[in-house]
């Protein structure tokens, strides 16, 4: 590399002339920014100028970007330069998030009732090991949408990865943190009844699913058990006429020996519907004093 000294300005005055001592070759070098800057030797504007003449991108956009969620290796495919060009201006925005994630864990998860007692920290690790799932293998991350912070716990369920939203207010006594999806809300009550899963088939083209099956739900023990009656245990049963004594059939005859005639059916007293009634003495006979002979 060949030395070059300054000669002076150039009469356009945007260059600055060099010229080399040996050869005595003069060169013409733009006064730009990027010589004001290596000439106060400021390292990290040229990086900066860099960036900005190799894409379109300017920093201030990277950090916005990685702010809003997107990961160093997002941003530099994006821009089409090299990640640790992009570390440069990003290493100070994962720094704020790492920080947001960690004072959202110190937050008070919002009920139906109000803030919980508890930080969103304690009711997330209550709930994993009500599951038995290590809590020490989840990942805390934040980023800011909307003018909001969003909060995110990523995990490892079998062979299925899981990430559950809260959206963190950062206040007085850690803020509060709200559910943004039906895994958040798991994680806050996570006694309550599981969802109904329903089997995914693959389908050809223009074929409609058939509605789930609802089942009933099982009757509690305090519920009244309905009773079914048929309709023959509603109507009592005609009672049946007894059937008749079967009649031995007559033996046969031997030679001179004589029959008797079978006796007719004998036929049962009739029972008597009224009492007998006591014989009630005349008139007459009450004044004269006689029995009378009547009845």
């Amino acid at each position: 590399m060949r030395p070059l000294r300054v000669v002076g300005l150039h009469e356009d005055g945007k260059s600055i002339v060099c010229e080399d001592p040996a050869r005595r070759e003069r060169f013409l070098l733009p006064a730009d920014e990027r010589l004001r800057a290596a000439a106060r030797g400021d390292i990290t504007r040229l990086g900066q100028i860099e960036i900005e003449s190799e894409s379109q991108m300017r920093p201030r956009e990277i950090q916005a970007r990685i702010r809003a969620g997107e990961s160093v290796q997002q941003v530099a495919a994006s821009a089409g330069v090299a990640e640790a060009r992009v570390e440069r201006f990003a290493y100070p925005v994962l720094l704020e998030r790492s920080r947001t994630a960690e004072l959202a864990q110190s937050a008070h998860p919002v009920r139906e009732d109000g803030p919980d007692v508890r930080t969103l920290g304690e009711v997330v690790s209550y709930a994993f090991g009500v599951r038995g799932q290590d809590y020490s293998k989840a990942e805390w991350d934040a980023w800011k949408g909307d003018g909001k912070w969003i909060v995110a716990l990523r995990w490892q369920a079998g062979r299925s990865d899981m990430s559950a939203h809260w959206s963190f207010s950062p206040g007085a006594h850690g803020g509060t943190a709200n559910a943004l999806d039906e895994q958040a809300e798991d994680l806050l009550d996570p006694n309550r009844a599981p969802r109904t899963l329903f089997a995914v088939t693959e389908l050809e083209p223009g074929q409609q699913t058939a509605a789930p099956a609802v089942a009933a739900p099982r009757p509690l023990l305090s519920d009244p058990v309905p009773v079914v009656t048929t309709k023959a245990e509603r109507e009592p049963e005609p009672e049946r006429e007894p059937e008749p004594e079967p009649v031995p059939p007559a033996k046969p005859a031997l030679p001179g020996m004589t029959v008797p005639a079978p006796k007719p059916p004998e036929t049962p007293p009739k029972s008597r519907s009224k009492r007998a009634r006591a014989a009630v003495p005349a008139w007459e006979d009450v004044l004269l004093g006689v029995r009378s002979q009547r009845g």
